[in-house]
């Protein structure tokens, strides 16, 4: 069954637990969280503090993206923030092996992405390792950007490979799903889905994330 992981970086910060009671709403069981550090990518978003805060009053599963320089160097904190999920970018650490190793033995799912530019054959060799397999389908920094058609072929080829080697390991892709693409999105053979801006931007929450069920569904 596929799922959808909405994006906090496109909420209303003003009002973020309103946005999130509607997501309880609409029986939501991921969140996305994409944390951005200004080095690795040009922008800065939100660190250990606001997730903490958050994380009092919910129950999702925090599926947390580092796009950050050496995520090693934040493993625990992030942890201790709340976090479910860390997903760390292959061309971030130094130290691949040893970063996917210390998230597992802090007990949390272990993620794994890469920047478009990167082919997917360098990264099949860690699936063995990971719970989550994240595709970018936009350039990761910036939240509504369009969605990179070359993407799908990536989910096809990481599947094949999953299955090949019978292999316990989720699709997940991020940037610029909407309801137009979302039925190619998921016939490529993706489980977790991340929208931001057409969950958030687009009138009643709850209304749009049916939207995305019915299509699920369908």
């Amino acid at each position: 069954m596929v799922e959808l992981a909405p994006s906090l970086l496109s909420s209303n910060f003003s009002n973020i637990q309103a946005d999130l009671d509607k997501l309880k709403d609409a029986n939501i069981k991921y969140l996305h969280l994409d944390i951005m550090d200004g080095v690795f990518v040009p922008n800065i978003s939100f660190g250990f503090g606001l997730i903490k805060s958050i994380r009092k009053n919910n129950d999702f599963i925090f599926d947390t993206h580092l796009m950050i320089d050496e995520p090693i160097r934040y493993l625990e904190e992030f942890k201790d923030s709340g976090s479910d999920i860390i997903t760390v970018h292959y061309e971030a650490c130094s130290d691949l092996n040893k970063t996917l190793e210390k998230i597992r033995k802090l007990g949390l799912k272990v993620g794994l992405t890469f920047k478009p530019k990167t082919k997917v054959e360098c990264i099949l060799p860690y699936l063995k390792k990971v719970d989550v397999c994240l595709v970018m389908s936009v350039e990761p920094g910036f939240g509504g950007q369009s969605f990179m058609e070359d993407s799908l072929d990536k989910v096809r080829n990481i599947k094949k490979y999953i299955d090949e080697n019978e292999l316990n390991c989720l699709i997940e892709i991020d940037g610029g799903i909407k309801t137009h693409n979302l039925k190619r999105v998921i016939d490529s053979g993706v489980d977790l889905v991340v929208s931001g801006s057409d969950i958030f931007s687009n009138g009643e929450i709850k209304d749009q994330v049916f939207k995305y069920y019915k299509i699920f569904n369908s």
